[in-house]
C-alpha cells in the first residue's frame, strides 16, 4: 500500500494517517475534520504537505505515506514509508530541544529554529515502515 484511500484518514486507534506517494501528478483535500481541526493535505510522488488549521505541520520531499500520527504537546509520533530517502520538516515549538528516535536508534537532541521548524533526514529502503518519535526534553 503506498497511500491512504482518501488522502487523509482517521484510523480505528484515533490517529491520523495520510498521503500517497505513488502518484504522478499532485492531488489535495482540504477540510477533513480531526480533533475539531481542519487539515489540508497535498500529496504526490514529489513531495507531501499536511497543514492543521491552515498552519504547517508536516512536510516530506520526495513524497511519502505517514500512518499513525499522534501529536501532544510533549510528543509526535508516526511511521512513515517512501520510495526513496526523505527529508522530514515538522512544525514543533520554536526553539525547543527534542530528543529523536527513527527506527529505534535515538539520533539524539536537536533543536527546532526560530520558526519551530525541526527536520529529519530518513534513509528509506522502498516497501519498510520506519518509526518516528521526537519527544520534548
Amino acid at each position: 500500500m503506498a497511500g491512504i484511500a482518501d488522502l487523509i484518514a482517521k484510523e480505528k486507534d484515533g490517529t491520523l494517517s495520510f498521503g500517497n506517494f505513488d502518484l504522478d501528478s499532485k492531488q489535495k483535500r482540504s477540510d477533513f475534520e480531526y480533533e475539531g481541526d481542519l487539515y489540508k493535505v497535498k500529496t504526490f510522488k514529489e513531495i507531501t504537505k499536511l497543514e492543521k488549521n491552515g498552519l504547517f505541520v508536516y512536510e516530506s520531499v520526495p513524497g511519502t505515506m505517514v500512518t499513525g500520527m499522534k501529536a501532544t504537546d510533549q510528543e509526535v509520533s508516526f511511521q512513515v514509508e517512501g520510495w526513496e530517502d526523505s527529508s522530514i520538516t515538522l512544525e514543533l515549538e520554536p526553539e525547543t530541544e527534542y530528543q529523536v528516535t527513527i527506527a529505534g536508534t535515538d539520533i539524539g537532541k536537536m533543536k527546532t529554529n526560530l520558526g519551530g521548524k525541526l527536520i529529519l533526514s530518513v534513509e528509506i529502503d522502498p516497501g519498510s515502515v520506519y518509526e518516528i518519535k521526537v519527544v520534548k526534553s
